[in-house]
């Protein structure tokens, strides 16, 4: 199941305003302050640290069974996209990604794949990365831009079966799109980091 995806963006603050306004909640909030990474985790609001030179490595919104991280980056630049799997699913993702040529990184929580066409693939076979998977909210399709052709049969290939909520298209960078989502407040509106976004409720 698709349920995350991943920016780095200069507009931080914002991505996370949109978001709230939008139905989701604040789970986390990951900085580095004079040298150390901290929280800074609800219930604080960007008005009890924005005086602070903070750069955020993770902020993370959540709603139903949708993810959305995105830190501190001096451009917009879209990093992977999560599917959460079981761990037999993990298991043979990752092998088939290994006669892939595909770089498998297997960590403790997550597991990433790096792929070639300049983003990663995260496995999650933990539940808890998502608030609920009975509240009918979740990302139906992502559109995805590329600068190579071949993504929906590589990936058909890696998961072992069509991967039909991935639409992806040849341009001139690597991105998001739109992003279907079912349950989103909003229709046919655009996050500060240009992703469209659709609901289909």
């Amino acid at each position: 199941m698709l349920f995350h995806y991943h920016f780095w963006t200069p507009y931080v603050e914002k991505t996370e305003k949109f978001y709230l306004d939008n139905g989701f909640r604040i789970s986390q909030r990951i900085g580095k302050y004079n040298g150390d990474f901290q929280a800074f985790n609800p219930p604080l609001t960007w008005d009890d640290f924005r005086g602070k030179k903070i750069l955020f490595r993770i902020i993370e919104a959540r709603k139903g069974a949708v993810n959305i991280t995105f830190g501190f980056g001096k451009k917009i630049m879209f990093d992977h996209i999560g599917f959460l799997v079981s761990e037999e699913e993990q298991g043979n993702i990752c092998e088939n990604a290994a006669k892939m040529n595909w770089e498998v990184d297997k960590g403790e929580r997550r597991t990433f794949i790096t792929t070639p066409y300049n983003f990663r693939i995260e496995l999650q076979v933990n539940e808890d990365a998502i608030d609920s998977m009975t509240d009918n909210i979740k990302i139906e399709e992502l559109k995805l831009e590329t600068k190579m052709k071949g993504l929906n049969n590589d990936l058909s290939i890696l998961f072992n079966k069509p991967i039909n909520s991935i639409i992806s298209e040849v341009g001139d960078e690597v991105t998001i799109k739109e992003a279907l989502i079912k349950g989103f407040l909003s229709s046919n509106i655009v996050d500060p980091n240009g992703v469209r976004i659709s609901n289909n409720t």
